[in-house]
């Protein structure tokens, strides 16, 4: 029933937003999705499976450090995290519900959340680097026009990202700051009586702290893994954000693929930190705005909706359905 929930208010999201994109010229952007060549929107929807099998590979070799399980398994588990992504606010669902199939594939649960958690950093990383070349690009070619609204957004969405991910290494390889962490926690929630066993309470977070910080010195210690799941995220990033060209292609327009590259990535920045599941309304805004220098009208309208489609709806669609059918050990 919570579920349904999720799903029934993305869908109420949805339409609103889809009201906003289209209410000005709703014939002519029919007309445009109507004409959309179908060949090209496949093509989309396949660089968009790229950049899941990238993401499921960046995670299978982490997994594989602790217990063998099949690529297909691991792929099959990342597809149905794009729709608990989908559902929730800033896809805080997802990584939870990555927890619970690893779980239910024999892992521990102190295991899976600690491979989770590495596996958010190496994306994190990826991330942050695609950021910082997009950024470098843009200064040198001026791809996106000066738009104050957005370029604060951008930089807000890079900073916590970057924060984020910083946050995460120190957590990640710093006994002294997870101690520092722990004790700071002890002391703020002991003076709220929050505590109901205290002495148990401390020495879970330790038990729980010791095993993050030696499950990442066992991660540091295959670094080819580390190398792997970063470059596996960085071609998975780069797949998504050329994932609008063939969109544009399939409504007949000509765009430049770096200029493609550069927009698509600040709009990933900006809707990272969009409180809306999906990222719904940020996203499509900045889109507009990003790409609105390029194309104007009923085929930018028609390109949001198709891109969102192919890379959002399509995931959250199959991973339900994906869900329905997995069976954890068994599914492997």
């Amino acid at each position: 029933m919570k579920r349904l929930r999720k799903v029934l208010l993305l869908l109420a999201i949805t339409l609103t937003v889809l009201y906003f994109v289209i209410k000005d010229d709703i014939p002519n952007i029919l007309d445009s999705l109507r004409s959309a060549n179908p060949v090209f929107l496949l093509v989309g929807m396949g660089f968009a499976f790229l950049y899941w099998f990238c993401k499921a590979l960046a995670l299978h070799g982490i997994v594989n450090n602790y217990k063998k399980i099949k690529r297909r398994s691991i792929l099959k588990q990342t597809i149905i995290t794009q729709f608990f992504h989908g559902v929730t606010p800033f896809a805080s669902g997802g990584q939870p519900m990555q927890v619970y199939m690893l779980k239910k594939s024999g892992l521990k649960i102190a295991h899976s959340t600690n491979i989770i958690v590495q596996n958010f950093l190496l994306y994190q990383m990826a991330l942050i680097t695609h950021g910082i070349v997009a950024v470098l690009l843009n200064l040198k070619f001026n791809y996106i026009v000066n738009n104050v609204l957005l370029r604060n957004l951008t930089i807000i969405g890079f900073t916590i990202n970057a924060l984020v991910g910083l946050g995460l290494l120190i957590v990640s390889f710093s006994t002294k700051f997870n101690t520092f962490v722990l004790n700071t926690l002890i002391w703020f929630f002991s003076k709220f009586k929050m505590f109901k066993n205290k002495e148990k309470s401390i020495e879970k977070l330790r038990t729980k702290l010791g095993e993050f910080h030696e499950s990442a010195i066992i991660l540091r210690q295959h670094k080819s893994i580390i190398l792997k799941g970063y470059l596996y995220n960085i071609v998975g990033l780069l797949c998504y954000y050329i994932t609008p060209l063939f969109v544009f292609f399939a409504l007949g327009v000509k765009m430049d693929p770096i200029v493609v590259y550069v927009c698509c990535s600040y709009v990933s920045i900006i809707g990272s930190f969009v409180p809306i599941p999906g990222g719904s309304g940020g996203i499509e805004y900045s889109f507009l705005q990003f790409f609105g220098g390029y194309v104007t009208g009923a085929v930018l309208s028609a390109t949001v909706i198709l891109w969102r489609c192919v890379t959002y709806y399509f995931a959250m669609i199959l991973g339900g359905i994906l869900f329905t059918t997995f069976k954890g050990v068994k599914d492997k």
